[in-house]
């Protein structure tokens, strides 16, 4: 459509007061109960459709989290299965979805990897961390690829709206954990900005038990980080803005797989290293064009770099990419019931690598609509999406949702939703292990809500889902990627919060069953169980909390061979108002230094499992001068 006769279009509808009552976009970061990542618009959780999680800034401080993962680990229906300590590989199935059927967007971008689709979670630093936001369920009408399973949406850190403010953190903690970080912030009635920078680093354990003896050193990590923000109002209806996240550093690793020599047909240890760097920059335009339209522009552009070393030989290993991208938005609202969302996006990956790959760039441009309606007796939601792929053609996904209130503190929502992911590069073009004959995955999921206000203090969420996946790519005996003819996953999740006597708990459970359909095995590193449960209470200056978070068995492979055992943790934290201007931390985590694995490896024929940190303190005190 012509943008000028769609200008005029909409400057004669009739004029509706719709944003009056929501937060800018900044304002609203700091708010527990707005969301932002479901519709790509500041909206009331309780008016979003979408299974959601959000943890704001003040929630990160008192959780006291060492990493985004250990954050995820408390949201029902999330698992983490990492391969080791601080820095690896850390797994993150979304209701029994791998991490390559889950988008992860930092401040709106991409971040995921093209030729392995992981997004590199365990290099971002939670003290460059403003809010996480984490969606359960299909959002590819809004998403597109990839995110089948749901949605993360990191949003680095803000902070003080008038005059300067300055912080200053510093941790220490075993293993030679220190974590050091500085910022400023401030901001008037038109702009705000905010730098932030810090530096974590630790002497990590060692991750393998049996394995060759060059493995047996103790895995370092050590992570740089840096973030910008800053936003400007023109006027009072249009906004500008640009952000920056940049995260770098060396991560240290075993392999226990090793190194086969040729010459005597043998496997030989490894010392690998990796210098990694992953970064992200956005600029938008958000503007109000009138009382019925509001406009955004994000043009983006994600960096994911990898440089792999041998300590015992010359081997050099480069996977790097690149991906710039454009999104452009329009919310409508056309009467008091109803509004509309339109829009087209796009976005283009490039892969430089060490190991030549017989594709290295291609290009995704998508086009998506959606309607809303809210009425007294019922809302509905309804979406379609079109996608157009350099490389595997036509795409469309279509979602729709039926809200239904019982009373003013109970709601129920019926969901459908259609998603879909383009093979990575490694599995279409990875020398020797990869198949160019892959075909899209593709999935439909259902699910029903109920949502309730038991009362001033307490919440509830239950949600009853099931998810089935068509060609979904998973690596056969010779680790070569193919198209299982289909699997299904069915599940349970709830939520419970409640403020009882000062105390405030945050309770999460989660039951699935995710099988491939032609064997009927147990989808590979999903435990059927999950809890997880945060209490917490202040006390005037003196802030203490506990958590507990439980996990079934499971197993490692396809085949479901390898078992892996269940594990319980235990942890707790503290703090103290010194002053003002200080504020002292301790937590204490795995506290009865329960040992315990997520996942396996291979050496001499069988199979151990990797080694997860046991008892792990860390002490901070963070000072904020009066500027």
């Amino acid at each position: 459509m012509n943008l000028h006769r769609l200008a005029f279009t909409l400057s004669l509808l009739p004029v509706t007061p719709a944003f009056a009552d929501l937060p800018d976009r900044e304002n609203a970061l700091k708010l527990p109960d707005v969301l932002i990542s479901a519709n790509r618009q500041v909206e009331q959780r309780d008016d979003s459709t979408a299974a959601n999680t959000v943890f704001t800034r003040e929630d990160i401080e008192r959780l006291q989290p060492t990493s985004v993962t250990d954050l995820l680990s408390r949201v029902p229906g999330v698992q983490v299965a990492p391969s080791g300590g601080r820095g690896s590989l850390p797994g993150i199935y979304i209701r029994g979805t791998k991490a390559a059927q889950n988008l992860v967007l930092v401040d709106g971008q991409r971040i995921a990897n093209a030729t392995s689709g992981d997004s590199a979670l365990q290099f971002l630093d939670v003290e460059q961390i403003e809010r996480v936001e984490v969606l359960r369920g299909s959002r590819s009408v809004i998403y597109g690829a990839d995110a089948i399973g749901g949605v993360i949406q990191i949003f680095t850190r803000r902070g003080a709206e008038q005059g300067l403010q300055a912080r200053l953190h510093t941790g220490l903690g075993n293993r030679n954990t220190r974590q050091n970080s500085l910022g400023l912030s401030g901001g008037d009635e038109q702009t705000h900005f905010n730098l932030s920078t810090s530096l974590d680093e630790t002497a990590g354990i060692d991750s393998t038990g049996p394995s060759f003896a060059s493995d047996g050193d103790h895995d370092a990590y050590r992570n740089k980080s840096m973030s910008l923000n800053l936003s400007h109002w023109l006027n009072d209806d249009v906004e500008v803005g640009f952000n920056a996240l940049d995260n770098k550093g060396k991560n240290e690793f075993d392999n226990p797989f090793g190194l086969f020599d040729p010459v005597t047909f043998n496997s030989v240890g490894q010392q690998q290293y990796s210098d990694f760097e992953v970064s992200s920059l956005g600029t938008y335009l958000d503007a109000r064009i009138n009382s019925t339209w509001k406009t955004r522009l994000e043009l983006g552009h994600s960096e994911n770099r990898e440089k792999t070393f041998d300590k015992l030989s010359d081997d050099r290993y480069v996977f790097n990419t690149y991906r710039d991208s454009v999104n452009w938005q329009n919310d409508l609202t056309l009467d008091e019931h109803n509004s509309l969302m339109l829009g087209a996006d796009g976005y283009e990956d490039r892969v430089a690598s060490s190991t030549p790959f017989d594709e290295d760039s291609r290009w995704n441009r998508a086009a998506f609509i959606q309607h809303r309606y809210k009425g007294d007796g019922f809302s509905t939601e309804l979406g379609l999406r079109h996608d157009q792929n350099q490389q595997f053609g036509s795409e469309n996904t279509w979602s729709g949702t039926l809200t239904v209130p019982l009373n003013d503190a109970n709601d129920v929502l019926l969901s459908y939703s259609e998603g879909f992911r383009a093979p990575t590069f490694n599995d279409l073009y990875y020398p020797g292990f990869s198949n160019p004959n892959l075909k899209p995955e593709h999935s439909k999921s259902y699910e029903l809500q109920w949502r309730s206000r038991l009362s001033d203090t307490s919440r509830l969420e239950a949600s009853l889902y099931r998810t089935d996946l068509k060609d979904a790519i998973a690596l056969d005996a010779d680790f070569s990627p193919q198209n299982i003819a289909s699997a299904r996953i069915n599940g349970f999740e709830a939520s419970f919060e409640q403020q009882l006597f000062g105390w405030t708990g945050k309770l999460g459970a989660s039951i699935i069953d995710p099988r491939d359909r032609d064997t009927g095995h147990t989808l590979n590193r999903r435990a059927r169980r999950t809890a997880n449960l945060d209490l917490d209470r202040q006390f005037n200056r003196l802030g203490i909390g506990a958590s507990w978070q439980a996990v079934s068995d499971s197993y490692n492979d396809e085949a479901n061979t390898q078992h892996i055992g269940g594990y319980a943790l235990f942890g707790l934290r503290s703090s103290w108002k010194a002053s003002d201007e200080v504020k002292l931390e301790f937590k204490l985590d795995n506290a009865l230094d329960k040992r315990y694995s997520r996942s396996l490896y291979s050496f001499d024929g069988s199979n151990y499992g990797y080694r997860e940190e046991g008892r792990t303190w860390l002490f901070g005190v963070t000072w904020t001068p009066d500027l």
